[in-house]
């Protein structure tokens, strides 16, 4: 969906020419912290290249939230628009190429392109889509079937992600995720 975006503004090399500058490639390697709980968040990642993963301490235990591949577009988006503490940390899992822009630039790109608000719209339903499932999964579902349904709609986790942070995710320990692993 991002590179739909981006795609949109290099077709027209004048209008690439123009936002060009605003984004800046970073390698960042693997466990590098990209925001601190309790930051605000100033930059906006696209990722060329790598893995990250969203997180948040409850009460000294490390809670996987989300995962996030080549492609797709990441930030806190609550503390990125709303300028708030984030309530979560950024944290590359492999070594990662991100495309960087800050705020400032994001919002000159949409107030120079008013049609890419729409496309960046659809990406935070998205977001939002996912995190609705993602909530009645975990109330609804059993580690079993959560740790299934992963398997059939992100093999791209099991496949990249170390077994500790797709247990985190899951909710559940890596013991009890070995032993549902070996039950298949």
């Amino acid at each position: 969906m991002i590179e739909d975006l981006i795609k949109k503004l290099k077709s027209d090399m004048g209008n690439w020419g123009l936002v060009e500058d605003m984004f800046h490639v970073k390698e960042v390697p693997a466990k590098t912290t990209l925001l601190q709980e309790g930051e605000i968040s100033t930059n906006l990642y696209f990722i060329k290249k790598g893995c990250l993963r969203m997180w948040f301490n409850n009460d000294g235990k490390d809670i996987t939230f989300q995962f996030f591949f080549e492609g797709q577009a990441v930030s806190s988006f609550e503390s990125f628009f709303g300028k708030q503490p984030s309530i979560f940390n950024l944290e590359t899992i492999e070594s990662s190429q991100v495309n960087v822009i800050t705020k400032e630039g994001l919002d000159e790109i949409f107030e120079r392109f008013p049609i890419l608000k729409d496309g960046f719209r659809q990406i935070l339903l998205q977001r939002l889509s996912d995190y609705g499932r993602l909530f009645l999964s975990r109330i609804r579902d059993n580690p079993q079937k959560r740790y299934e349904d992963l398997l059939i709609q992100h093999p791209e986790i099991i496949r990249r992600i170390p077994q500790h942070y797709i247990a985190s995710y899951l909710g559940i320990t890596p013991i009890s995720l070995s032993r549902i692993r070996n039950r298949k």
